[in-house]
Protein backbone atom coordinates (compact mmCIF):
# COMPACT_ATOMS: atom_id res chain seq x y z
CA UNK A 1 0.00 0.00 0.00
CA UNK A 2 1.42 3.09 -1.23
CA UNK A 3 2.07 5.74 1.56
CA UNK A 4 -0.04 9.39 0.99
CA UNK A 5 1.87 12.40 0.40
CA UNK A 6 1.94 15.23 3.14
CA UNK A 7 2.09 18.66 1.83
CA UNK A 8 5.32 20.19 3.39
CA UNK A 9 3.68 23.44 2.84
CA UNK A 10 2.55 25.22 6.33
CA UNK A 11 -1.01 25.62 6.65
CA UNK A 12 -2.33 29.32 5.87
CA UNK A 13 -2.63 31.73 8.92
CA UNK A 14 -6.50 32.34 9.93
CA UNK A 15 -7.05 35.46 10.95
CA UNK A 16 -10.44 37.22 12.01
CA UNK A 17 -11.49 40.66 11.37
CA UNK A 18 -12.88 43.23 13.09
CA UNK A 19 -12.76 47.36 14.11
CA UNK A 20 -14.16 50.51 14.85
CA UNK A 21 -15.43 53.36 12.56
CA UNK A 22 -15.18 56.28 13.68
CA UNK A 23 -17.37 59.63 12.69
CA UNK A 24 -16.52 60.68 9.31
CA UNK A 25 -15.09 57.38 8.13
CA UNK A 26 -17.65 55.62 5.14
CA UNK A 27 -18.76 52.63 4.75
CA UNK A 28 -16.89 50.29 1.87
CA UNK A 29 -19.25 49.43 -0.69
CA UNK A 30 -17.99 45.47 -0.70
CA UNK A 31 -19.39 45.22 2.79
CA UNK A 32 -17.36 45.61 6.44
CA UNK A 33 -13.48 44.96 6.40
CA UNK A 34 -13.45 44.63 2.86
CA UNK A 35 -10.40 46.19 2.43
CA UNK A 36 -8.44 44.76 5.23
CA UNK A 37 -9.64 41.56 3.85
CA UNK A 38 -7.84 41.56 0.73
CA UNK A 39 -4.71 42.99 2.87
CA UNK A 40 -5.19 39.68 4.86
CA UNK A 41 -5.28 37.74 1.87
CA UNK A 42 -2.41 39.71 0.18
CA UNK A 43 -0.49 38.92 3.30
CA UNK A 44 -0.90 35.58 2.37
CA UNK A 45 -3.30 34.73 5.25
CA UNK A 46 -6.81 33.81 5.03
CA UNK A 47 -9.48 36.24 6.57
CA UNK A 48 -12.30 34.61 9.23
CA UNK A 49 -14.92 35.91 10.96
CA UNK A 50 -18.16 37.80 10.11
CA UNK A 51 -16.93 41.19 10.24
CA UNK A 52 -17.40 42.73 13.74
CA UNK A 53 -17.68 46.48 13.12
CA UNK A 54 -18.06 48.83 16.21
CA UNK A 55 -19.22 52.73 15.09
CA UNK A 56 -17.99 55.10 17.44
CA UNK A 57 -17.21 59.02 17.83
CA UNK A 58 -14.18 58.06 20.02
CA UNK A 59 -11.79 55.90 20.95
CA UNK A 60 -11.39 53.69 23.95
CA UNK A 61 -8.30 54.56 25.75
CA UNK A 62 -7.42 51.43 26.90
CA UNK A 63 -8.87 48.81 24.09
CA UNK A 64 -10.09 51.35 21.51
CA UNK A 65 -13.67 49.59 20.78
CA UNK A 66 -16.12 49.48 23.82
CA UNK A 67 -16.15 46.20 26.72
CA UNK A 68 -19.42 44.86 25.03
CA UNK A 69 -17.16 44.59 21.21
CA UNK A 70 -14.54 42.88 23.65
CA UNK A 71 -16.71 40.55 24.68
CA UNK A 72 -18.09 39.86 21.60
CA UNK A 73 -14.87 39.59 19.26
CA UNK A 74 -14.29 37.26 22.25
CA UNK A 75 -16.89 34.86 22.22
CA UNK A 76 -15.84 34.80 17.99
CA UNK A 77 -12.42 34.27 18.81
CA UNK A 78 -13.74 31.30 21.25
CA UNK A 79 -16.05 29.70 18.01
CA UNK A 80 -13.79 29.67 15.00
CA UNK A 81 -10.25 29.41 16.99
CA UNK A 82 -8.30 32.15 14.64
CA UNK A 83 -4.71 32.14 14.88
CA UNK A 84 -4.92 35.97 15.41
CA UNK A 85 -7.13 38.67 15.57
CA UNK A 86 -6.53 41.73 12.86
CA UNK A 87 -8.25 45.57 13.90
CA UNK A 88 -8.75 47.76 11.08
CA UNK A 89 -7.26 50.47 12.91
CA UNK A 90 -4.08 51.77 14.38
CA UNK A 91 -3.26 50.45 18.08
CA UNK A 92 -1.36 51.84 20.81
CA UNK A 93 1.09 49.51 22.56
CA UNK A 94 -1.30 49.65 25.51
CA UNK A 95 -4.32 49.01 23.87
CA UNK A 96 -2.80 45.68 22.21
CA UNK A 97 -1.46 44.67 25.03
CA UNK A 98 -4.90 45.09 26.71
CA UNK A 99 -6.82 43.14 24.13
CA UNK A 100 -4.14 40.00 23.87
CA UNK A 101 -4.67 39.68 27.77
CA UNK A 102 -8.58 39.64 27.22
CA UNK A 103 -8.44 37.63 23.82
CA UNK A 104 -5.43 35.31 24.99
CA UNK A 105 -4.68 35.65 20.86
CA UNK A 106 -2.11 37.57 19.48
CA UNK A 107 -3.48 41.25 17.84
CA UNK A 108 -2.25 42.91 14.98
CA UNK A 109 -3.29 46.35 13.71
CA UNK A 110 -4.05 47.74 10.61
CA UNK A 111 -0.20 49.09 10.09
CA UNK A 112 1.31 45.47 11.09
CA UNK A 113 -0.49 44.28 8.36
CA UNK A 114 0.48 46.59 5.37
CA UNK A 115 3.89 46.47 6.84
CA UNK A 116 4.03 42.93 6.29
CA UNK A 117 2.97 42.87 3.00
CA UNK A 118 5.34 45.39 1.97
CA UNK A 119 8.17 43.36 3.46
CA UNK A 120 7.32 39.87 1.66
CA UNK A 121 6.93 42.46 -1.93
CA UNK A 122 10.18 44.41 -1.41
CA UNK A 123 12.97 43.53 -4.50
CA UNK A 124 15.65 45.98 -4.48
CA UNK A 125 18.07 47.44 -1.52
CA UNK A 126 16.34 50.68 -1.55
CA UNK A 127 12.64 49.26 -0.82
CA UNK A 128 14.04 46.68 1.81
CA UNK A 129 15.56 49.39 3.37
CA UNK A 130 12.70 51.48 3.44
CA UNK A 131 10.32 48.85 4.57
CA UNK A 132 12.89 47.67 7.60
CA UNK A 133 13.18 51.56 8.41
CA UNK A 134 9.21 51.49 8.85
CA UNK A 135 9.63 48.29 11.09
CA UNK A 136 11.93 49.28 13.13
CA UNK A 137 10.20 52.54 13.69
CA UNK A 138 6.70 51.16 14.39
CA UNK A 139 8.28 47.81 16.72
CA UNK A 140 10.22 50.23 19.36
CA UNK A 141 7.32 51.86 21.37
CA UNK A 142 5.86 48.09 21.48
CA UNK A 143 8.97 46.44 22.01
CA UNK A 144 7.41 45.48 25.59
CA UNK A 145 4.79 43.27 23.85
CA UNK A 146 6.87 41.64 21.05
CA UNK A 147 9.35 39.46 23.84
CA UNK A 148 9.03 37.19 26.55
CA UNK A 149 12.92 37.93 28.46
CA UNK A 150 12.31 41.85 28.17
CA UNK A 151 12.27 42.42 32.22
CA UNK A 152 15.26 40.06 32.89
CA UNK A 153 18.20 41.63 33.94
CA UNK A 154 21.35 40.95 32.44
CA UNK A 155 23.83 39.67 34.76
CA UNK A 156 25.16 36.29 33.10
CA UNK A 157 28.69 34.62 33.63
CA UNK A 158 31.62 36.72 31.26
CA UNK A 159 28.32 39.32 30.28
CA UNK A 160 27.53 41.28 33.97
CA UNK A 161 27.40 44.75 33.15
CA UNK A 162 25.47 47.63 35.02
CA UNK A 163 22.18 46.04 35.35
CA UNK A 164 20.61 46.93 31.90
CA UNK A 165 17.62 45.37 31.66
CA UNK A 166 17.31 43.53 28.42
CA UNK A 167 14.11 45.65 27.09
CA UNK A 168 16.62 48.71 27.29
CA UNK A 169 19.39 47.04 25.15
CA UNK A 170 16.84 45.94 22.70
CA UNK A 171 16.08 49.93 22.50
CA UNK A 172 19.39 50.48 22.08
CA UNK A 173 20.29 48.33 19.29
CA UNK A 174 17.22 49.01 17.52
CA UNK A 175 17.69 52.67 17.69
CA UNK A 176 21.27 52.21 16.15
CA UNK A 177 19.48 50.49 13.26
CA UNK A 178 17.45 53.00 12.73
CA UNK A 179 20.17 55.46 12.38
CA UNK A 180 22.46 53.13 10.10
CA UNK A 181 19.09 52.71 8.05
CA UNK A 182 18.47 56.08 7.52
CA UNK A 183 22.32 56.56 6.53
CA UNK A 184 22.17 53.60 3.91
CA UNK A 185 19.00 55.08 2.57
CA UNK A 186 20.52 58.48 2.34
CA UNK A 187 23.37 57.37 0.20
CA UNK A 188 20.94 55.65 -2.24
CA UNK A 189 18.49 58.22 -2.27
CA UNK A 190 21.59 60.66 -3.10
CA UNK A 191 22.61 58.49 -5.77
CA UNK A 192 19.03 58.26 -7.28
CA UNK A 193 18.77 62.05 -7.21
CA UNK A 194 21.85 62.37 -9.40
CA UNK A 195 20.19 60.28 -11.73
CA UNK A 196 17.08 61.80 -11.67
CA UNK A 197 18.68 65.52 -12.44
CA UNK A 198 20.44 63.94 -15.67
CA UNK A 199 17.33 63.00 -16.96
CA UNK A 200 16.34 66.86 -17.30
CA UNK A 201 16.55 66.67 -21.09
CA UNK A 202 13.61 64.77 -21.02
CA UNK A 203 10.34 65.39 -20.31
CA UNK A 204 8.84 63.33 -17.34
CA UNK A 205 5.57 61.86 -16.56
CA UNK A 206 4.82 60.05 -13.01
CA UNK A 207 2.43 57.44 -12.38
CA UNK A 208 0.32 57.62 -9.29
CA UNK A 209 -2.74 56.23 -7.82
CA UNK A 210 -4.46 53.63 -5.27
CA UNK A 211 -2.72 50.22 -5.13
CA UNK A 212 -4.42 48.19 -7.73
CA UNK A 213 -5.60 50.69 -9.94
CA UNK A 214 -3.46 49.25 -13.39
CA UNK A 215 -0.74 51.88 -13.02
CA UNK A 216 1.86 48.93 -13.54
CA UNK A 217 -0.43 47.50 -16.72
CA UNK A 218 -0.75 51.15 -18.29
CA UNK A 219 2.94 51.37 -18.29
CA UNK A 220 3.74 47.77 -19.80
CA UNK A 221 0.72 48.73 -22.28
CA UNK A 222 3.03 52.59 -23.39
CA UNK A 223 6.75 51.48 -23.31
CA UNK A 224 6.15 47.77 -24.25
CA UNK A 225 7.99 46.83 -20.82
CA UNK A 226 7.32 43.61 -18.95
CA UNK A 227 7.25 44.55 -15.60
CA UNK A 228 4.61 42.80 -12.78
CA UNK A 229 1.45 43.41 -13.45
CA UNK A 230 -0.88 41.59 -10.80
CA UNK A 231 -4.55 41.24 -9.17
CA UNK A 232 -3.14 42.19 -6.40
CA UNK A 233 -2.53 45.35 -3.31
CA UNK A 234 0.94 46.78 -3.45
CA UNK A 235 2.24 44.49 -6.27
CA UNK A 236 4.68 47.72 -6.99
CA UNK A 237 7.27 49.13 -4.31
CA UNK A 238 9.90 50.49 -6.64
CA UNK A 239 10.12 53.10 -9.02
CA UNK A 240 10.38 51.62 -12.51
CA UNK A 241 11.16 54.04 -15.16
CA UNK A 242 10.86 53.38 -18.98
CA UNK A 243 10.73 55.32 -21.70
CA UNK A 244 7.46 56.07 -23.82
CA UNK A 245 7.22 56.70 -27.27
CA UNK A 246 4.45 58.98 -28.19
CA UNK A 247 2.37 58.93 -30.98
CA UNK A 248 4.28 61.96 -32.75
CA UNK A 249 8.00 59.93 -31.75
CA UNK A 250 8.47 62.23 -29.41
CA UNK A 251 10.07 60.49 -26.37
CA UNK A 252 9.36 60.96 -22.66
CA UNK A 253 10.07 59.06 -19.49
CA UNK A 254 7.47 57.35 -17.89
CA UNK A 255 7.66 56.15 -13.85
CA UNK A 256 5.77 53.90 -12.09
CA UNK A 257 6.15 54.17 -8.40
CA UNK A 258 4.24 52.43 -4.65
CA UNK A 259 0.50 52.40 -4.35
CA UNK A 260 -1.29 54.30 -2.13
CA UNK A 261 -3.57 53.42 0.51
CA UNK A 262 -6.40 54.87 2.80
CA UNK A 263 -5.16 55.63 6.42
CA UNK A 264 -1.98 54.95 5.07
CA UNK A 265 1.01 54.30 8.12
CA UNK A 266 2.80 57.18 8.45
CA UNK A 267 5.97 55.60 9.31
CA UNK A 268 5.69 53.95 5.71
CA UNK A 269 4.90 57.25 4.05
CA UNK A 270 8.03 58.40 5.99
CA UNK A 271 10.50 55.58 5.12
CA UNK A 272 9.46 55.93 1.41
CA UNK A 273 9.25 59.65 0.86
CA UNK A 274 12.04 59.91 -1.24
CA UNK A 275 10.45 57.18 -3.48
CA UNK A 276 7.18 59.03 -3.76
CA UNK A 277 8.47 62.70 -4.13
CA UNK A 278 10.55 61.62 -7.04
CA UNK A 279 7.10 60.47 -8.30
CA UNK A 280 5.58 63.45 -7.74
CA UNK A 281 8.20 66.28 -8.49
CA UNK A 282 7.39 64.76 -12.07
CA UNK A 283 7.17 67.25 -15.07
CA UNK A 284 3.65 65.83 -15.49
CA UNK A 285 1.40 63.38 -13.05
CA UNK A 286 -0.78 60.98 -14.37
CA UNK A 287 -3.12 59.82 -11.27
CA UNK A 288 -4.70 56.42 -12.23
CA UNK A 289 -8.02 55.90 -10.79
CA UNK A 290 -10.06 52.76 -11.04
CA UNK A 291 -13.19 53.82 -12.68
CA UNK A 292 -14.68 50.54 -12.04
CA UNK A 293 -14.70 50.57 -8.45
CA UNK A 294 -17.18 51.40 -5.67
CA UNK A 295 -14.57 53.25 -3.81
CA UNK A 296 -13.39 55.18 -6.78
CA UNK A 297 -13.97 58.86 -5.15
CA UNK A 298 -12.66 57.90 -1.85
CA UNK A 299 -9.56 56.27 -3.34
CA UNK A 300 -8.88 59.26 -5.10
CA UNK A 301 -9.43 61.35 -2.58
CA UNK A 302 -7.12 59.34 -0.32
CA UNK A 303 -3.96 59.41 -3.03
CA UNK A 304 -4.25 63.33 -3.28
CA UNK A 305 -4.11 63.57 0.52
CA UNK A 306 -0.79 61.84 0.81
CA UNK A 307 0.65 63.97 -2.32
CA UNK A 308 -0.21 67.13 -0.60
CA UNK A 309 1.42 66.14 2.50
CA UNK A 310 4.55 64.85 0.10
CA UNK A 311 4.65 68.04 -1.92
CA UNK A 312 2.25 71.09 -1.08
CA UNK A 313 3.58 73.12 -4.37
CA UNK A 314 1.51 73.02 -7.36
CA UNK A 315 1.58 70.47 -9.33
CA UNK A 316 0.57 69.80 -13.15
CA UNK A 317 -1.88 66.45 -13.16
CA UNK A 318 -4.39 64.71 -15.21
CA UNK A 319 -6.28 61.96 -14.00
CA UNK A 320 -6.67 58.73 -15.89
CA UNK A 321 -9.89 56.90 -15.79
CA UNK A 322 -8.47 53.21 -16.03
CA UNK A 323 -10.11 49.99 -16.35
CA UNK A 324 -13.41 51.52 -18.06
CA UNK A 325 -14.25 48.04 -19.95
CA UNK A 326 -15.33 47.39 -16.47
CA UNK A 327 -17.03 50.43 -14.82
CA UNK A 328 -20.55 50.49 -14.23
CA UNK A 329 -22.13 52.34 -17.12
CA UNK A 330 -21.16 55.89 -18.84
CA UNK A 331 -23.09 58.32 -16.47
CA UNK A 332 -21.34 57.08 -13.36
CA UNK A 333 -17.93 57.63 -15.55
CA UNK A 334 -18.70 61.20 -15.84
CA UNK A 335 -19.51 61.64 -12.50
CA UNK A 336 -16.42 60.37 -11.28
CA UNK A 337 -14.45 62.53 -13.85
CA UNK A 338 -16.23 65.75 -13.07
CA UNK A 339 -15.91 64.85 -9.26
CA UNK A 340 -12.15 65.22 -9.92
CA UNK A 341 -12.14 68.69 -10.54
CA UNK A 342 -9.03 68.12 -12.99
CA UNK A 343 -8.45 67.23 -16.71
CA UNK A 344 -9.29 63.94 -17.20
CA UNK A 345 -9.20 60.56 -19.62
CA UNK A 346 -10.81 57.57 -19.80
CA UNK A 347 -9.36 54.26 -21.42
CA UNK A 348 -8.57 50.79 -20.54
CA UNK A 349 -5.07 49.71 -20.29
CA UNK A 350 -6.33 45.70 -21.31
CA UNK A 351 -7.79 46.71 -24.13
CA UNK A 352 -6.48 49.86 -25.26
CA UNK A 353 -9.66 51.88 -25.71
CA UNK A 354 -9.13 55.70 -25.13
CA UNK A 355 -4.88 55.35 -25.36
CA UNK A 356 -4.77 57.58 -28.23
CA UNK A 357 -6.62 60.32 -26.34
CA UNK A 358 -3.88 60.08 -23.32
CA UNK A 359 -1.20 60.09 -26.00
CA UNK A 360 -2.84 63.27 -27.48
CA UNK A 361 -3.49 64.85 -24.41
CA UNK A 362 0.31 64.40 -22.76
CA UNK A 363 1.70 65.68 -25.83
CA UNK A 364 -0.39 68.75 -25.92
CA UNK A 365 0.86 69.51 -22.25
CA UNK A 366 4.80 68.64 -23.80
CA UNK A 367 3.65 71.82 -26.51
CA UNK A 368 2.76 74.18 -23.65
CA UNK A 369 6.37 73.26 -22.00
CA UNK A 370 7.79 73.70 -25.21
CA UNK A 371 9.63 76.49 -27.74
CA UNK A 372 7.89 76.63 -31.07
CA UNK A 373 10.90 77.47 -33.62
CA UNK A 374 12.06 77.22 -37.00
CA UNK A 375 15.87 75.27 -37.34
CA UNK A 376 17.67 76.24 -40.24
CA UNK A 377 20.65 73.81 -40.51
CA UNK A 378 22.88 72.43 -43.21
CA UNK A 379 22.05 69.08 -44.71
CA UNK A 380 25.33 67.72 -43.59
CA UNK A 381 24.51 67.95 -39.93
CA UNK A 382 22.96 64.62 -39.30
CA UNK A 383 23.59 65.09 -35.32
CA UNK A 384 21.95 67.75 -34.63
CA UNK A 385 18.92 66.58 -37.04
CA UNK A 386 19.08 63.06 -35.14
CA UNK A 387 18.97 65.39 -31.88
CA UNK A 388 15.94 67.24 -33.10
CA UNK A 389 14.13 64.00 -33.91
CA UNK A 390 14.82 62.16 -30.74
CA UNK A 391 13.78 65.05 -28.33
CA UNK A 392 11.69 67.30 -29.99
CA UNK A 393 8.72 67.28 -32.53
CA UNK A 394 9.46 67.57 -36.04
CA UNK A 395 6.33 69.68 -37.72
CA UNK A 396 7.61 69.72 -41.27
CA UNK A 397 10.68 70.01 -42.76
CA UNK A 398 12.20 71.69 -46.82
CA UNK A 399 15.57 71.53 -48.42
CA UNK A 400 16.61 74.62 -49.43
CA UNK A 401 19.40 74.60 -52.57
CA UNK A 402 19.90 71.39 -52.03
CA UNK A 403 22.42 72.42 -49.01
CA UNK A 404 20.16 73.62 -46.39
CA UNK A 405 17.43 72.25 -44.57
CA UNK A 406 14.59 74.15 -42.47
CA UNK A 407 12.55 72.07 -40.25
CA UNK A 408 9.69 73.57 -38.03
CA UNK A 409 9.48 71.99 -34.68
CA UNK A 410 8.64 72.24 -30.82
CA UNK A 411 11.65 71.49 -28.86
CA UNK A 412 10.73 71.12 -25.09
CA UNK A 413 12.49 73.73 -22.81
CA UNK A 414 14.23 72.12 -20.80
CA UNK A 415 16.56 70.85 -23.75
CA UNK A 416 16.42 73.92 -26.00
CA UNK A 417 19.41 75.54 -24.27
CA UNK A 418 21.51 72.26 -24.86
CA UNK A 419 20.70 71.74 -28.30
CA UNK A 420 21.46 75.37 -29.14
CA UNK A 421 24.89 75.14 -27.68
CA UNK A 422 25.21 72.04 -29.29
CA UNK A 423 24.49 72.58 -32.78
CA UNK A 424 27.01 74.12 -35.48
CA UNK A 425 28.03 77.61 -35.57
CA UNK A 426 25.93 78.20 -38.90
CA UNK A 427 22.78 76.48 -37.41
CA UNK A 428 19.64 78.97 -37.08
CA UNK A 429 17.04 78.60 -34.46
CA UNK A 430 14.00 81.17 -35.06
CA UNK A 431 11.63 81.23 -32.36
CA UNK A 432 8.19 81.54 -34.15
CA UNK A 433 5.83 81.49 -30.76
CA UNK A 434 6.87 82.87 -27.57
CA UNK A 435 7.11 80.91 -24.94
CA UNK A 436 6.22 81.62 -21.18
CA UNK A 437 9.38 81.41 -19.76
CA UNK A 438 12.20 83.72 -20.18
CA UNK A 439 14.03 82.87 -23.39
CA UNK A 440 15.79 85.43 -22.85
CA UNK A 441 17.76 83.82 -20.26
CA UNK A 442 18.53 80.91 -23.00
CA UNK A 443 21.61 80.56 -25.64
CA UNK A 444 21.03 81.59 -28.92
CA UNK A 445 22.77 80.59 -31.94
CA UNK A 446 24.29 83.59 -34.36
CA UNK A 447 22.07 84.58 -36.70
Amino acid sequence: MSKQLKSIRPPRERILVCGVLFNGQHLEHGGPLTELRALIGAAGAEPVGSGIVQQRALPDPSTLMGSGKVEEIGAEIQALGPDAVAVDNDLSPAQIRNLEKAWRVRVLDRSEVILDIFARRAQTRQAKLQVELAQAQYVLPRLRRMWTHLERTEGAVGARGPGETQLETDKRLLRRRVVELKRELHEIETRRAREVRSRTEQFTVGLVGYTNAGKSTLLNVLTGAEELAADMLFATLDTRTRQWKLRDGRLVLLSDTVGFLQRLPHHLVASFHATLEEAVHADLLLHVVDASHPDAVQQFRAVEEVLNQIASTQRDELVVLNKIDAAPDAAALEWLARDTGRDWVALSARTGKGLDALHSLVASRLDERSVHCEVDLPVTDGRTLAALRRLASVLSQRIVDDERMVLETRIPAAVYGALVRSAPADARFTVLTPFGGDLNAWPRAAE
